[in-house]
């Protein structure tokens, strides 16, 4: 049975209301994606193409941004604008929360505060490209993203971690962690804008009623961590390993010359690579991001009929 929102500072939007209180199938969306993840105008047209998706599939889509310091759950066309074009958007994880609270900030929501809000609005599951992680390098630096989804019981549908990020080292995280990974119609984690990274899941499941039943027996467990069901980007979108390989390497030399780090790090490589890629990187990008709702409202349906 869903939960009603909390009434502090959480905000969700008449169509979220009634799905929550009617039991309609429901998936969260971040918006950091659009403030920072993706050029204009893509940014924009990404945004209003994912919520078109889950309605198509049946689900009602709940996209989670900070305005004047309130926690929204659901934004109406202006709202999402707004956070697509203003260059007042602050960057807002969970250690930002009671900042941008106290602040009455506008902020966009990362995988870890988009995670932290939706769970306590009801939503079970949350859509997004790919999630952070162990960053390379000797430091252990480690995206809020991970502990995160260590003490979250939702579903997380992503096409694996950043391909920027430290791929062998966030899969180790997750394992000793207890997060479970599960492969949607694959064997090993994708590794974001490649379908293979060689390294394995925890079990295959190829459709939304497996990955319903598995979460189910999650919560009858009483685990809570996260459920991570990782979608590999559409075969045609893929980026050769050959292509990826020389545009990571330019982009990190670049990062270290211009000594550019932490929380602005990975939008910075992903930036680079896709101008250095003539834009494949970032339509692989769009191109898992739209896979990926089609998959979280598929899997918020067979949760809705698990019940």
């Amino acid at each position: 049975m869903l939960k009603s929102p909390e009434p502090v500072n959480i905000v969700p939007s008449t169509e979220v209301e009634s799905a929550l209180a009617t039991g309609r199938p429901l998936v969260a969306l971040e918006s950091t994606v659009i403030a920072h993840g993706l050029p204009a105008p893509q940014n924009l047209d990404t945004a209003q193409r994912l919520e078109e998706i889950v309605r198509e599939r049946g689900a009602v889509p709940a996209t989670i941004a900070i305005l004047k310091g309130k926690l929204h759950v659901g934004l109406d066309e202006d709202q999402i604008r707004l956070i697509a074009s203003s260059f007042d958007i602050k960057k807002i994880s969970t250690r930002d929360l009671a900042i941008a609270v106290a602040n009455r900030w506008h902020g966009a929501t990362t995988v870890a505060s988009t995670v932290w809000i939706a769970q306590r609005a009801g939503i079970r599951v949350f859509a997004t490209g790919g999630i952070g992680g162990v960053h390379r390098g000797s430091l252990p630096d480690i995206s809020a993203d991970l502990p995160e989804l260590a003490r979250s019981p939702m579903i997380v549908v992503c096409s694996g971690a950043k391909i920027v990020l430290d791929l062998p080292a966030t899969r180790e995280w997750l394992e000793t962690f207890g997060v479970t990974v599960v492969g949607y119609q694959c064997d090993e984690l994708p590794a974001f804008y490649s379908r293979r990274s060689g390294l394995a899941v925890d079990a295959r499941v190829d459709t939304a009623a497996e990955v319903a039943r598995l979460f189910k027996a999650q919560r009858e467990l009483g685990l809570e961590s996260a459920l991570i069901v990782a979608v590999p980007v559409p075969e045609d979108s893929e980026v050769p390993e050959g292509t990826l390989t020389r545009i990571l390497d330019e982009a990190l030399a670049e990062a270290e010359r211009s000594q550019v780090g932490g929380r602005e790090l990975t939008p910075f490589l992903l930036s680079r690579m896709a101008q250095q890629s003539g834009g494949t990187t970032l339509t692989a990008n769009i191109a898992l991001l739209e896979n990926n709702a089609r998959v979280a409202a598929e899997i918020a349906g067979a949760l809705v009929r698990e019940e």
